[in-house]
């Protein structure tokens, strides 16, 4: 098992406001765990005990709406705190998590997370920080989805996705989403998802090599995305 304060990981996180004393005393209590492509983190109404710290791979964080459509709300990468809002709130979690890819995360029990919350203030404060900004891209999302069209709001995810993930070597963006994920995360049908994606291709803004997404022309999907 890797140690805490030797993880080069809680550098992109708020576990990096933590002493070395507290770093050790997580290092005994985490549980690492390896979560295959398609698993599930944890579900809707699942009450999480404690929060995931990604060390590998992606997962998409979804809600299910009434007419039993998955929104995808969040991507979570490597390096990003998963869970923290359920944890403080002391309730069940409202979404669900589940495996792009293979995945590697730390969990750590929510007894301990407490505990630092509570006696170190620099830790406590970048969680603050860590939601306030997710209520904000939430925020953001609830405009989006009502004040933009389809369109732009597939040109700016797709502008989301190349900024948060790296390239691979071909120059494709390193996530590799179904066209059913594309169209949950814009929040419409997947044959209307697949249908923009082609338009996109034969406009030149993007390319497509199955599931990889080159982006050809970002000035022009900014401009689609704010609808010039």
């Amino acid at each position: 098992m890797s140690k805490c304060e030797q993880c080069i990981i809680r550098e992109f996180n708020s576990l990096k406001a933590l002493t070395k004393d507290e770093l050790i005393r997580i290092t005994g209590c985490k549980t690492s765990k390896k979560i295959k492509k398609g698993e599930i983190l944890f579900d809707e109404g699942e009450y999480i005990n404690g929060v995931f710290c990604v060390k590998d791979g992606v997962c998409k964080v979804s809600k299910m709406s009434d007419n039993g459509r998955d929104q995808i709300i969040h991507l979570i990468k490597k390096g990003d705190i998963l869970g923290e809002r359920s944890l403080i709130n002391n309730e069940a979690s409202n979404l669900k998590a589940i495996a792009v890819n293979d995945m590697e995360v730390c969990f750590i029990p929510k007894e301990e997370i407490i505990r630092d919350l509570e006696n170190n203030s620099n830790f406590s404060m970048g969680i603050l920080k860590k939601m306030a900004n997710s209520l904000k891209k939430a925020d953001d999302v609830i405009v989006d989805m009502a004040q933009k069209t389809v369109k732009q709001r597939l040109a700016a995810t797709l502008l989301l996705l190349d900024a948060k993930f790296d390239k691979n070597e071909n120059g494709s963006i390193n996530i590799n989403l179904s066209r059913e994920d594309m169209a949950n995360i814009i929040g419409t049908a997947t044959e209307s998802a697949i249908r923009l994606l082609s338009e996109f291709k034969k406009k030149k803004l993007i390319d497509l090599k199955g599931k990889e997404i080159f982006i050809t022309d970002i000035k022009a999907l900014k401009e689609l995305s704010e609808g010039f």
